[in-house]
């Protein structure tokens, strides 16, 4: 029987999350509830130290939930072996403040390389070069990452997290090495895709600037949600 998806991308339920052991122990996040629905833009603020990136990687199955219940794509992770947490991943799109890309490889490698990971089969230049010009980066598809502007690394960056279609993406910082022009340029791109693909896209920063792409804001301070602000018209 085929199961149906929810109309949610991601439920947190009591979610508390600790450093390290014994004496040195120290709790980060502390009780966090939070839906978040298929194809909504949500940007997490707040002050830094307050756990947002720690939230993030446990959506992104990067770190092992210790207390509470999160459910990923309609899949309840808690517990997971390993394997299935990578399976939960491949279906996430994960993009960082560092671009990450490999200085040898061109643009359209770097994409490719995704790809390859997903579908060993499939025509990986044709998928990387349809991504990356959807992002207007057409004629750089060849071109190394020391032949390209911050803005344009961030968008091969973009492409890379992208290319396979994940339902879920979370971006820790997206913007923060680029500057105003080309942070604009590339969450406006993300919105676009979001919305025409119905993506769900989960994205931390300190960069007011951008605040007005998102469909919703929510706020840590010292690892609880304090506020949880819907800006959809």
């Amino acid at each position: 029987m085929t199961r149906i998806a929810s109309s949610t991308a991601v439920q947190i339920r009591q979610l508390s999350y600790f450093f390290g052991q014994g004496d040195l122990r120290k709790q980060v996040l502390y009780d966090i509830d939070l839906d978040l629905p298929r194809g909504q833009i949500v940007i997490m603020t707040g002050p830094s130290g307050s756990g947002k990136t720690t939230l993030l990687t446990l959506i992104g199955a990067l770190r092992t939930v210790q207390q509470g219940s999160l459910q990923v794509l309609d899949q309840e992770i808690v517990g997971l072996s390993r394997a299935a947490l990578v399976t939960v991943r491949r279906n996430i799109g994960f993009i960082f403040q560092a671009h990450n890309l490999f200085e040898s490889l061109t643009a359209s490698q770097n994409v490719e390389m995704a790809v390859e990971l997903l579908d060993r089969w499939g025509d990986k230049r044709q998928k990387a070069v349809q991504m990356l010009s959807q992002l207007g980066l057409a004629d750089r598809v060849d071109y190394k990452p020391s032949a390209l502007s911050g803005g344009q690394k961030q968008r091969v960056a973009i492409a890379r997290a992208l290319v396979n279609q994940p339902a879920l993406v979370l971006a820790d910082e997206p913007t923060a090495a680029l500057d105003k022009q080309s942070g604009r340029e590339v969450v406006t791109l993300m919105q676009e895709l979001a919305k025409s693909q119905g993506k769900t896209i989960l994205m931390v920063t300190h960069d007011n600037r951008i605040l007005d792409v998102a469909d919703r804001i929510i706020t840590l301070v010292d690892g609880r949600l304090e506020t949880d602000e819907s800006l959809a018209s």
